[in-house]
């Protein structure tokens, strides 16, 4: 027998069969809930229970232990074992978007630096993917695989999809993107995916925080915002290990032509030959520095899971509200995950 979620405060309901999880079910009723890698890595998909009780289940590394003890659980890992009353947000953001497989074909390759390859892509002449800043698409691989890559380019720009792909070692499809891939060559994507985009709603300073290549996500969101005429304050926070991995220089111009931005690069091991003169330490802490009170902010991080899980943990013992924190978490060991 199927059980029943209500959601709150939406009071939106429908069904999940036995052994299915929650945001499967959502997904499979058109109900939109916030989500990204949907292998409970990076807590995105996470709602408070209210009434009710789920299965037995391996905590997931997206939560911490104090808000598993608050009754948060994540949606993409939690199956009923009973119906069930959820707190949890509801999505209209994206109510116009359809989500879409499409043939692509390589227009082109850029090494931006020795471990991150620029990828664009092009769709057929007559179609269009219409997505929000700070998205993602599956490239679809012949044994039925896939592996997820952010979009860099934000979607006033989209004669060419963008992906920024980092060269992990053993990683079967990025050492093919930075070895056999050839120009023209055609691929198949699904998307748009995910619910790491821009709430605009709220006329609130907006702090993002980017690691490595979690910059892809943050640049498309970025640039779709000055688009679009966002005026609240941005901080715009990159860390990386060196110079060379700074692979990309429009913090610098979005500062220039911008004055509700602020753009901070941080280096955690500069190279003696980078000659380094600003921010140093990891990207986290450099907000922390920055920044006494969350309590009045929204946060968006982007990058590896320690990233991201420092930005909750800390960033929470300040006065951010959980619900204020949309994350996007890179990783490359899951078949639904970043292979970044």
């Amino acid at each position: 027998m199927p059980f029943t979620v209500e959601l709150e405060p939406s009071g939106t309901t429908f069904s999940v069969e036995p052994g299915e999880s929650v945001l499967d079910a959502a997904l499979r009723e058109q109900v939109l809930l916030p989500y990204g890698c949907r292998n409970g890595a990076c807590g995105s998909c996470k709602g408070r229970i209210v009434a009710g009780e789920i299965a037995p289940a391996e905590p997931p590394k997206g939560l911490s232990e104090r808000e598993i003890a608050a009754g948060w659980v994540l949606l993409c890992q939690a199956e009923p074992a009973s119906d069930l009353q959820i707190a949890a947000q509801t999505l209209d953001g994206t109510k116009d978007l359809s989500v879409r497989t499409l043939p692509v074909r390589v227009a082109g390759k850029e090494q931006l630096a020795h471990d991150v390859m620029a990828v664009h892509l092009q769709l057929p002449p007559t179609e269009r993917l219409q997505f929000l800043g700070g998205q993602y698409i599956d490239i679809l691989l012949k044994d039925g695989r896939r592996r997820a890559f952010s979009l860099s380019n934000p979607p006033h720009d989209d004669a060419l999809l963008t992906l920024h792909i980092r060269h992990v070692p053993g990683g079967e499809f990025s050492g093919h993107v930075f070895g056999a891939l050839k120009e023209r060559a055609l691929l198949r994507i699904q998307g748009p995916l995910g619910s790491f985009f821009m709430r605009t709603e709220a006329r609130r300073p907006r702090i993002l925080v980017a690691g490595g290549t979690g910059f892809a996500p943050i640049k498309s969101m970025v640039e779709s915002a000055l688009h679009e005429g966002v005026d609240d304050p941005l901080y715009v926070y990159w860390g990386a290990r060196a110079r060379e991995d700074l692979y990309i220089d429009v913090g610098s111009a979005w500062s220039k032509d911008h004055e509700t931005l602020t753009f901070v690069p941080v280096l955690s091991e500069p190279a003696p030959g980078d000659h380094w003169t600003g921010r140093t330490g990891f990207v986290h802490e450099a907000v922390l520095h920055d920044f006494e009170d969350f309590s009045n902010v929204d946060v968006y991080a982007s990058g590896p899971p320690i990233m991201v899980n420092a930005v909750r943990d800390a960033f929470c013992e300040r006065g951010l509200a959980i619900e204020r924190l949309f994350s996007d978490t890179f990783d490359y060991a899951y078949e639904t995950g970043h292979d970044t």
